[in-house]
């Protein structure tokens, strides 16, 4: 807890004016370093290296290649993916065990890079005022105000301005999704048939999933709105792009090998 209230003082510093590229570096690098002592990352160098492998071969090729980007395996079942800025993105467990594809997890990424590309929490931050914006950091910058994180920003400061991303948001991440992962030579389909899958899940067994339908708004316009982007792309060259690779199989077993994820823990007051 003492180390999340640590970062309000240097958002508060820069609440008064536009957010530059080294604050938002700055916020981002002691933000991660935050959630990574609070959250349960997964530390095998495998399946890290696999993730930062797929995940800078997308971010990379962004118009924000300058950054120095990092990928993260959160230890939890719970089903959620979240972009910190200056390229600090975040995959639970629970998210990529539900895919099937390297395409699927593909487009995740993709679609949270997009998030950092525009800056769509930093926008949010600007827009902050006053006690509300360290609350604000925990809430924007994972996209989870339930979280145990945000949980104890919302006891510190009070009350959420922004907790999650506007659907416009989403919407211009999907398309840097698709965009991004075209670019990587990966097809997009797997944003698809990802979304499909959640979809199908919250039907099923709505809590499995309630943590990414909380933080992602949207439902099934969003597969249309995806898929009329696909559309457009030439279908030879979406032929030509693979959804799925022998590495990216090996990644999901070695996951699966691990313990099972902790049970959530209570933050820490």
């Amino acid at each position: 807890m003492k180390r999340i209230v640590g970062i309000v003082a240097l958002s508060v510093s820069v609440a008064a004016c536009g957010i530059s590229r080294q604050q938002e570096v700055q916020m981002g690098q002691e933000y991660a370093q935050q959630i990574n002592a609070e959250l349960p990352i997964v530390q095998d160098p495998e399946l890290n290296r696999y993730i930062n492998v797929l995940g800078d071969s997308i971010a990379r090729l962004t118009s924000r290649a300058d950054l120095d980007w990092h990928f993260f395996i959160v230890d939890s079942k719970e089903v959620n993916a979240f972009a910190v800025p200056g390229g600090f993105i975040y995959l639970n467990r629970g998210l990529i065990e539900r895919t099937g594809t390297m395409d699927e997890v593909a487009g995740v990424l993709g679609h949270e890079i997009g998030h950092v590309v525009r800056r769509h929490s930093v926008k949010q931050m600007e827009k902050a005022q006053g006690a509300n914006l360290g609350v604000t950091l925990a809430c924007v910058l994972t996209s989870v105000c339930n979280s145990q994180i945000a949980g104890a920003a919302i006891n510190l400061a009070g009350g959420a301005v922004f907790a999650r991303f506007s659907r416009g948001d989403e919407n211009e991440a999907d398309v840097d999704g698709v965009n991004n992962v075209v670019r990587a030579r990966i097809n997009p389909t797997g944003m698809v048939t990802m979304f499909q899958k959640l979809l199908e899940e919250r039907r099923r067994r709505p809590a499995g999933v309630a943590a990414w339908f909380a933080t992602h708004p949207g439902e099934e316009e969003r597969i249309a709105h995806v898929q009329g982007l696909i559309n457009r792309i030439d279908p030879a060259t979406l032929r030509s792009l693979p959804r799925d690779s022998r590495n990216f199989q090996q990644f999901k077993a070695r996951l699966a090998s691990l313990p099972p994820s902790p049970p959530p823990r209570r933050s820490r007051q």
